[in-house]
C-alpha cells in the first residue's frame, strides 16, 4: 500500500509541476508570489515546475521500486529506489532554488 500512496504523491508533484510551467505560481508561498515580477512569472514558473517535475518523477520512481522490492523480495530495488529519489530530489530542489535565487533574490 505505500507504494501506491508513494506514486500518488509523485503525481500530485507532476501536476504541480505542469501548472507551474505555465506560469501559474499561485500554488507557491505567497513571498514567492509577491516577489516575482510578472514579466519573470513565467520563466520562474517553468523553472520551478521542471524542478516539481523531476521530484514528481522521483517520487514515482520510489514507489515502482518499492513495489519491486516487496514483490520480489529483493532489497536492491529499494536501495535503487532512495539512490534514484535522493538524486532526483537534489536536482529537483537545486533547480528550484536557482529559480527562487534568480527571480526573488532569495529562497526565503
Amino acid at each position: 500500500m505505500e507504494h501506491i500512496i508513494t506514486v500518488i504523491i509523485g503525481i500530485v508533484c507532476i501536476v504541480i509541476g505542469f501548472f507551474n510551467r505555465k506560469g501559474n505560481i499561485e500554488m507557491l508561498h505567497s513571498y514567492h508570489r509577491n516577489r516575482v515580477t510578472e514579466e519573470n512569472r513565467l520563466p520562474f514558473g517553468k523553472l520551478v515546475g521542471i524542478g516539481m517535475i523531476i521530484i514528481g518523477i522521483s517520487v514515482i520512481a520510489l514507489g515502482i521500486l518499492m513495489y519491486f522490492a516487496e514483490s520480489l523480495q529483493q532489497d536492491v530495488y529499494m536501495t535503487v529506489g532512495y539512490i534514484v529519489f535522493g538524486v532526483g530530489m537534489a536536482i529537483g530542489f537545486g533547480i528550484t532554488f536557482y529559480a527562487m535565487k534568480k527571480y526573488n533574490n532569495g529562497i526565503f
